[in-house]
């Protein structure tokens, strides 16, 4: 897909970006979006100009072909122009990640969306073996806010560098990176500091940044801590929701 661009208000030598933390919310599109108005609304009063969702948070990270396949939104539907219309009243560029169908296949997708029109979309590359419902893409798109080029990694894609050195080599200097780590619970602390590690890799590569947006919660025998954060091109926490806590971060990142 063409990348697109889109002005909203920033300082003119950086861009405030924002990433958000929330519940394990699954099957009630109707209660995911209004946690994305309220948010959409604080990062708009706060001057954040583009703001990034957790993996599939619209309709909850769902694996079984059964429940993904019912809760799925084609973008070119009614029932997406809906949720369209809904955020168009808001400034900020949101990156929302959802379940999206498209000619009888189901992708993991994020979705980049400004005053109600969508710019563009990333496919998931990178699948793990629970998702196999799901169809890889296989493009690498960038996104331009106010002079800000981005790309977006889907959670496990992070762990291949291939994504981000495609971006750097378009000139992106951010790579947002919608995330679900709801996992069973010895996984789950194991990894509860090891995301920071592969992310720091990839964000010190190519001199990036890499924001990225996770639920929290726990749901059956499994847990979520998050992390949401912001990491510096130095490899450097600079922002961070605490575990297991529901919030919002925003950075200055600079045009540089």
């Amino acid at each position: 897909m063409k990348m697109k661009s889109v002005n909203i208000t920033s300082s003119s030598n950086s861009v405030r970006i924002g990433a958000c933390q929330l519940p394990d919310i699954r099957k009630d599109i109707d209660n995911c979006s209004r946690w994305i108005e309220d948010h959409a609304n604080m990062a708009q009063q706060d001057g954040i100009a583009l703001l990034c969702f957790p993996e599939c948070f619209l309709q909850g990270y769902l694996t079984d072909l059964e429940s993904a396949s019912r809760h799925a939104l084609d973008l070119g539907s009614t029932a997406f122009q809906a949720l369209l219309n809904r955020l168009a009243i808001f400034d900020p560029t949101l990156v929302i990640g959802l379940i999206e169908s498209d000619r009888g296949k189901l992708y993991n997708t994020a979705a980049v969306i400004s005053h109600g029109e969508l710019l563009g979309r990333y496919r998931k590359c990178h699948l793990l073996a629970s998702e196999s419902i799901f169809t890889a893409g296989d493009a690498y798109p960038i996104f331009e806010t106010n002079g800000l080029k981005f790309g977006i990694n889907i959670c496990y894609d992070t762990n291949f560098p291939v994504a981000s050195a495609s971006f750097a080599g378009q000139g992106a200097g951010v790579v947002l990176c919608p995330a679900n780590n709801m996992l069973p619970h010895p996984i789950a602390e194991k990894w509860k500091h090891r995301h920071h590690d592969i992310r720091r890799q990839r964000a010190m590569e190519n001199g990036l940044w890499l924001i990225s947006a996770d639920v929290t919660g726990t749901r059956d025998h499994c847990i979520s801590y998050g992390p949401t954060s912001a990491i510096n091109p130095k490899g450097e926490i600079v922002s961070q929701v605490p575990l297991g806590k529901t919030g919002i971060i925003a950075v200055d990142v600079p045009l540089s």
